[in-house]
């Protein structure tokens, strides 16, 4: 029997993207993530506003790649699915 993939970022119900994970790993990579953002704007925004916008960017790039890998496809959703 095929089982169907465990995605760690569930679609939202309305709209399109992804939900809160529904696995330890992606909490984990969220989690991780908040860290990592955290520290960058403690480090960065107050000297270096540019630098912790480019960080901010890429850190956004990072974790839609890793919902795009990990999660749901994504498209628009009404909530009737």
């Amino acid at each position: 029997m095929n089982e169907a993939p465990r995605y760690w970022f569930p679609a939202k119900r309305y709209g399109w993207g992804w939900g809160p994970p529904v696995t330890w790993q992606g909490w984990l990579v969220t989690i991780a993530w908040v860290a990592t953002v955290f520290v960058g704007s403690l480090m960065l925004a107050p000297r270096r506003p540019l630098a912790f916008a480019a960080f901010t960017g890429a850190m956004v790039l990072v974790m839609v790649a890793v919902c795009l890998a990990k999660g749901e496809p994504p498209r628009w959703r009404w909530g009737d699915d």
